[in-house]
């Protein structure tokens, strides 16, 4: 070996003058030099197009987290994953030449901040902000390469001022249905008062060329009123009184996803069904686009999965019953099996029930008809309680069940008899209507034909009734009499469907239902539109007033943002009915629309006395758009600049999206929604967000549980058995206790603080052992006690090209071949590796090529260059070190990903095992390039071989080249 003189003081050494050694404390001070030198010099800002320093001859790269929800806790070591994975990508794109878009910012309006905020009683401004920089402070000691300068807040006013302006944009919109995308609700109005457009009672809008536009009420000839309510109806962000999740302890409506088995996602709270005005957006109306355009993204199968059982798309047919002088509309994927339907079941909620229900129950009603399954049944059934008394006793046990809990497979059924009958339209039979919590008012028509023959619930409900039960397809022989039969077979008991398999028995019957006029072929979704309000302080004000009359306005777009007022009570009352925490600003509310800045195209006169809207919006809508505003920042005319959203997003949106696969069904579609209705009204130039997506798995970590199964933090026990059979132990009481995996989490006291592993053995050593704990995508546990191992490799690394007397570069003179491959074979491999995110390979190769150098006794000053340029994106600051001590200009992250040659990723040797009948008997060593003749002659001439051969006849001899020879011999 020979030492080359460095260029620059080195880094390793104190002023004590100690050995240059890689420690904790060396790193330490490697890592805070870089980190400092990366921000003195804007080494990862990145120009926009038109910006100084912009190459418009480099492709675009951006690569996207999903940002973090600041809590007072901080990181835990599960956090950084997703984020070193992106910066590893990220590096190595902008070592291949690439303008590299790698932004960080802050998700900090929403429910945990305001729970953080209550508990601590401190305003959540206050508490949002300290836990920002304590986060952002925790990133950087990670020397990721994010571009700082284009860091916000969804909290900010210059932020959330955009927010509003694209709720303003749903509210200012409509769905073309003809055309298939959202249009300004402008030129609807223009259509309907130039008669080119109508809308039936369905809402439905009519062209000029549909069969029922004559019979469409024409708008010059409608009430202003109703003009009004019918344009309202239309938009894609509207007011409707829902059936909604309501949370007493939290104060707040809550979305289905955020309730879990009738509890509040946050805190476990009590949540019940109320019926409430809300905003909701109309997602439903890109159902069909969202399900399609799923086809086109390269997103993790189970992701598509979740999110097309979510959207849940249904073909089928609507059936009308008669009931009286009204009609019960389903709708049903079986229409096949309706001459099976004997009872029908409406959702305690529809409208219809209080309409249908007599005072007294008709004729002979079987006792087992009238309810069952919910406290109190019997009771009503003994005092022989009327069908209004059984129905409002039922309904207010079932206003306390989610949607969740209604929907489960529950052991007990429960419903009502309403008294009331319909007609089935097919044969005329008349069905008993029952009521029951399975059925919901959100979904479907809130009404469903039960055929118990066919459908193990209806079988369930039916049995336990006492109700009917008629079979509509033929069960094979054998099959029990005890349960419903789901499968295929042929149409029985069904008159001129009878012998039909079930494709073609709809068929037969939706013909039937349309020309009968009572069903027609329809395709619903399970997709509900979006619950858009909460009734919590800490979130984005909605742009909205309301006059005397109730009539909503929208706040001038220049005059936004509406500011978030000042509260000093922010704690939610504890109510049994939604009431906004915002309503406590009496004097914000009310207000004049000239205060305000109603949009003047309203027609209110500015002195008008208004009444701001007093929900706010739900945590995810700043997360809906932040990604576009990464783009352009600081732009304060729009949302994003065109040029900007144009360059970075281009046709395929963001490259690379990196994040938990817990939000499948809530951001990620969200988001998708939002995106398209920007596409459909011109502001983005991509129809989709994110091209590429990729859910990094879950970071676990160890947990101790007593005999009681109580919790037991990890550092208050100790192992006093070995390594393969170890002995946990609760260090205070010498009690035993049980080592499980777990999601890393406050109660189960098994968190992590990076912090605490940076220093102790460095950022770079952090990051190499997340990266190296195995495949991106799977959950791995983490355990400290092996984070010393790739703490090792880095001083290996260290000693192989510093000389720790001097802290100069240790070089030989000339290149090893076997280690000139080798180096070759390993820049292929970790950047083939780096494509697919596959970095514990890339970190197993370079820990292999490392070793082997060793072996060689150390590397050329060339060969430590291009190993240093792949070691960069994983370990940069001690990339960097090497780098600069190498007398190169510093930064190494901005060099270019050393090239391979292809000739020396072939080996000039092959090992090839030779067999004798099948059976292995020894390997030999050939040319690569050896031809069937000389890798013949090699294998017979080998002594192994040879001396099994000896007084044997080979017969044949196969040889796959570069494979295997196989000897026939006898």
């Amino acid at each position: 070996m020979t030492e080359q003189t460095s260029h620059h003081t080195p880094s390793g050494v104190d002023a004590a003058g100690e050995r240059h050694r890689y420690d904790a404390a060396c790193a330490d001070r490697i890592e805070r030099k870089w980190q400092m030198w990366w921000s003195e010099h804007d080494t990862f800002r990145t120009p926009n197009p038109s910006d100084p320093g912009f190459d418009a001859s480099r492709p675009k790269y951006f690569v996207l987290d999903m940002f973090p929800y600041p809590s007072g806790a901080g990181l835990h070591v599960g956090h950084p994953e997703g984020y070193t994975a992106t910066d590893i990508i990220g590096r190595y794109k902008r070592m291949r030449g690439c303008n590299v878009l790698h932004p960080m910012g802050w998700d900090a309006f929403g429910l945990p901040a305001e729970q953080y905020a209550i508990q601590t009683n401190v305003h959540p401004a206050t508490t949002t902000r300290n836990a920002i920089e304590t986060f952002r402070r925790q990133l950087q000691r990670f020397g990721f390469a994010y571009d700082w300068s284009r860091e916000f807040a969804t909290i900010d006013p210059d932020y959330y001022r955009w927010t509003q302006w694209i709720f303003l944009a749903l509210y200012n919109a409509w769905y073309d249905t003809h055309n298939k995308r959202a249009r300004p609700i402008s030129e609807l109005t223009d259509a309907l008062e130039a008669d080119q457009a109508r809308i039936d009672q369905s809402g439905t809008v009519l062209l000029r060329d549909h069969p029922n536009f004559p019979h469409a009420q024409k708008w010059s000839g409608m009430d202003p009123v109703v003009q009004r309510h019918t344009i309202d109806d239309q938009r894609l962000a509207y007011l409707a009184e829902q059936s909604v999740n309501w949370c007493p302890k939290l104060g707040t409506v809550l979305a289905n996803e955020e309730v879990i088995d009738g509890k509040s996602e946050r805190g476990g709270h009590s949540v019940r069904r109320v019926a409430h005005k809300q905003w909701m957006l109309r997602i439903t109306a890109y159902a069909d686009r969202l399900l399609e355009d799923l086809n086109d993204l390269d997103w993790p199968t189970s992701t598509k999965t979740q999110q097309r059982e979510w959207i849940g798309r249904s073909e089928g047919a609507y059936i009308d019953f008669p009931a009286g002088k009204r009609r019960i509309r389903v709708f049903t994927t079986r229409p096949d099996t309706v001459f099976g339907a004997t009872y029908m079941v409406l959702a305690p909620e529809h409208p219809l029930v209080d309409e249908l229900a007599p005072h007294a129950y008709g004729g002979t009603v079987p006792p087992s008809w009238r309810c069952s399954g919910f406290p109190g049944a019997d009771d009503l059934i003994a005092r022989n309680a009327s069908p209004r008394e059984v129905i409002d006793a039922y309904r207010a046990w079932v206003a306390g069940r989610t949607d969740v809990e209604r929907q489960a497979e529950a052991k007990i059924k429960s419903g009502v008899f309403t008294g009331a009958y319909a007609l089935n339209p097919v044969n005329q039979q008349r069905v008993p209507i029952f009521i029951a919590d399975y059925v919901l008012m959100g979904y479907g028509t809130g009404a469903i034909m039960a055929v118990p023959g066919q459908d193990q619930r209806d079988w369930d409900f039916a049995k336990v009734f006492g109700l009917p039960i008629i079979r509509t397809v033929q069960p094979p022989e054998g099959f029990t009499e005890h349960a419903a039969f789901t499968g295929e077979g042929p149409a029985i008991n069904s008159d001129f469907l009878n012998g039909l398999n079930i494709p073609d028995a709809k068929r037969r019957i939706i013909a039937w239902l349309e020309e009968h006029k009572a069903g027609k072929r329809a395709v619903t979704y399970k997709l509900r539109d979006w619950l858009f309000s909460r009734q919590r302080y800490w979130g984005e004000p909605f742009p909205i007033v309301f006059d005397e009359l109730g009539n909503h306005h929208p706040i001038a777009a220049d005059k936004l943002p509406v500011a978030l007022p000042e509260l000093d009570d922010f704690r939610p009352p504890e109510c049994e009915t939604p009431t906004p925490l915002l309503g406590k600003a009496t004097d914000w509310v009310r207000t004049t629309a000239g205060e305000a800045g109603v949009d003047p195209a309203s027609g209110l006169p500015p002195e008008a006395t208004v009444w701001r809207e007093t929900n706010t919006m739900p945590n995810w809508a700043g997360s809906c758009w932040y990604y576009l505003r990464y783009c352009d920042p600081k732009n304060p005319d729009r949302f994003v600049g065109r040029e900007a959203e144009r360059y970075w997003m281009g046709e395929n949106g963001v490259d690379l999206y990196i994040g938990g696969n817990e939000h499948a069904v809530l951001h990620l579609l969200y988001a998708r929604f939002w995106h398209k209705v920007l596409f459909d009204l011109g502001h983005v130039t991509s129809p989709e967000p994110f091209r590429k997506l990729f859910h990094q798995g879950l970071i676990t970590s160890f947990a101790y549980q007593r005999a009681d199964k109580s919790l037991v933090a990890i550092d208050a026990v100790e192992n006093r058995g070995t390594e393969d059979a170890p002995e946990w132990i609760e260090i205070a009481t010498g009690e035993p206790v049980t080592q499980t995996v777990a999601k890393m989490s406050k109660s189960l006291k098994n968190v992590v603080n990076p912090d605490d592993i940076i220093a102790e053995f460095g950022a770079d050593t952090f990051r190499l052992y997340e990266m190296y704990l195995g495949p991106l995508e799977a959950s791995k546990p983490w355990n400290t006690r092996d984070t010393v191992g790739l703490f090792r490799f880095l001083q290996r690394v260290w000693r192989l090209v510093i000389d720790e007397n001097t802290g100069n570069i240790r070089t030989r003179a000339e290149a090893d071949p076997e280690t000139e491959k080798a180096l070759h074979r390993t820049i292929a491999k970790v950047g083939e590796d780096i494509e697919r995110l596959a970095f514990n390979t890339a970190i197993a190769a370079m820990i292999e090529f490392v070793n082997l150098a060793f072996k060689a006794d150390g590397l050329t000053e060339d060969q430590i260059d291009r190993f240093a340029r792949i070691l960069s994106p994983f370990a940069p600051h001690l990339a960097e070190e090497v780098w600069e001590r190498l007398g190169r200009t510093p930064a190494a992250a901005d060099q270019a990903w050393p090239a391979y040659e292809a000739s020396m990723l072939v080996d000039d040797e092959v090992e090839i095992p030779v067999q004798i009948l099948g059976k292995v008997r020894a390997k030999i060593t050939v040319p690569a390039d050896a031809d069937e003749k000389a890798v013949e002659a090699a294998a017979l001439a080998n002594d192994r071989i040879a001396e099994l051969l000896d007084g044997k006849t080979v017969r044949k001899v196969i040889v796959i080249p570069g494979r295997l020879v196989n000897i026939v011999a006898n």
